[in-house]
């Protein structure tokens, strides 16, 4: 039996960071000698001279057979896989991985529209055809939350020749769909479901917390380990499960797609954040649990604001449930993580983005991302007492001082204009990105077809992407949400004045 004390690559990196030698091997900085001073100055020695690269002692990440490799099974019995791959590019290079091994040119997979642009990227590399489903969507609250078990099967009926089936659980806003069900579906056809589970790489460590995907039958997932645990930025973990997928087609394709010069840093942030959570996961989870709770008990107290919270009742499982207004339990809404706080702000008579920027410039309260109607929180191990204090106080304040409440928010409906996309592909993601291009000005881009990607950012779902028809709707929503503080990411011209489309 393995023991999750055990830190063995940080122990080995901590071994070649205090043996004296001659450098004569890169970094070029040689253990922190050359970095710049004001860097050292904020940052210290000691982080640099553990900066090494692929030494004798310290394995090799693309053949591990040492320090890796036993960090890596560590990971794997502490997060329930038969085996784990640690990530130096984040999340985004497992999830490409992840298509990469198991789609190639003209294979079909299943997915919801609202994915990340990981996915995009994926589908780009790998030349997939995207057979998009549109998540149950609250009209209400205007959040789409997860695919249903009903829109995979009857996806599946229609595309039973479908490699794959990709969704993603958690949501942003902590929403999780009915995950088993949709693993049964597409276990019946023999293929494996992927899951994009950046955000919910605590689930395995608190009973109180959504039921982990690789316990609800996921055959892989991805997990961002530094977003809610205690790794460093763009530190993760790619499991897989069962024998659905070639565990060697995935080592070949994450060699595609990591750095070859891989940093040991994150990845010894890796290993000990495993063993973290694997000695300590279930008091830190439980504290992180009872913070989120204080503080979404006050929030919800405040006069028109209000928070996130699971249908009632809840959903009982299988294919049927429906859900309006988030009144009614659904099989796109099954739990919440409760440690991720969404709370509408429209009451106030402000845009998620305005209630984003007072609370930054007056109250220094940092949300995670901000939409038309909502702030969106991560609560996590980090946070401490304080935090909530602050959060409560600000959104209190926030009320009383900056309240507009004869300000209607118009609301643009992003699940309509992702619901209308989802039937404009004309191309292939790939063979739109590789096909020659032109920039127009945006005027000129209606009807025309997509050379790039287009998203609001956070959280980085594409609004438009490579070989969809551009529509005056998409056009008109994105301005707006860049008019009301948004940030339109991936597109070549950052003022979005212009667009890249396909040349006739």
């Amino acid at each position: 039996m393995l023991n999750q004390n055990q830190t063995p690559l940080l122990n080995a990196l901590k071994a070649n960071t205090a043996r004296p030698h001659a450098p004569f091997y890169t970094p070029g900085h040689k253990q922190g000698e050359g970095i710049s001073q004001p860097l050292a100055d904020l940052l210290g020695k000691a982080v640099f001279r553990a900066d090494l690269t692929e030494l004798a002692d310290l394995d090799n990440l693309f053949a591990p057979q040492g320090v890796i490799q036993e960090a890596q099974q560590l990971a794997a019995a502490a997060f329930g896989a038969s085996q784990t791959w640690f990530l130096v590019n984040g999340s985004t290079c497992g999830i490409e991985a992840a298509i990469l091994a198991t789609c190639g040119t003209g294979d079909k997979i299943i997915l919801p529209r609202n994915v990340h642009s990981s996915v995009i990227a994926g589908l780009i590399l790998s030349g997939a055809i995207p057979i998009f489903l549109n998540p149950e969507y609250d009209p209400v609250l205007d959040i789409a939350h997860s695919i249903t078990p009903n829109a995979v099967e009857s996806a599946l009926q229609q595309h039973p020749d479908a490699k794959a089936v990709l969704t993603v659980y958690p949501t942003y806003y902590g929403v999780c769909g009915d995950l088993s069900a949709i693993a049964n579906i597409t276990h019946q056809y023999n293929i494996p479901l992927l899951v994009d589970e950046a955000h919910g790489a605590h689930f395995a460590f608190h009973p109180e917390l959504p039921t982990p995907a690789l316990a609800a039958g996921a055959d892989l997932t991805v997990q961002s380990i530094h977003k809610v645990l205690g790794a460093m930025t763009q530190a993760s973990m790619l499991h897989i499960q069962g024998n659905r997928i070639d565990c060697d087609r995935i080592s070949k394709a994450l060699q595609l797609v990591q750095s070859t010069s891989p940093s040991y840093l994150l990845l010894a942030s890796l290993d000990a954040a495993r063993q973290q959570m694997a000695l300590h996961g279930k008091m830190l989870m439980s504290r992180t649990l009872q913070l989120a709770d204080e503080a979404r008990t006050k929030i919800s107290q405040i006069p028109e604001l209000s928070v996130l919270q699971i249908p009632s009742p809840p959903y009982q499982g299988g294919l049927g449930g429906s859900s309006i207004g988030g009144l009614r339990g659904s099989p796109g809404f099954v739990a919440l993580d409760e440690t991720r706080l969404t709370v509408t702000v429209s009451g106030l008579g402000l845009t998620g983005f305005e209630a984003e920027e007072i609370l930054d410039e007056k109250f220094a309260v940092t949300a995670e991302f901000a939409s038309l109607q909502h702030l969106t929180f991560i609560i996590s191990l980090g946070n401490t007492l304080a935090d909530i204090e602050q959060l409560v106080q600000s959104f209190t304040t926030l009320a009383n001082e900056y309240c507009r409440t004869n300000l209607t928010v118009t609301n643009p409906n992003e699940q309509n204009i992702l619901s209308t996309q989802a039937h404009a592909l004309h191309f292939s993601p790939r063979e739109a990105f590789f096909a020659v291009s032109e920039i127009l000005p945006l005027a000129q881009t209606s009807d025309r077809i997509c050379a790039e990607i287009v998203c609001p950012y956070p959280p980085g779902i594409p609004v438009l992407m490579p070989g969809e028809v551009i529509t005056k709707p998409v056009l008109n929503y994105l301005q707006q949400i860049q008019a009301m503080g948004g940030f339109i990411s991936g597109c070549n011209d950052t003022s979005f004045k212009s667009l890249k489309v396909l040349k006739i």
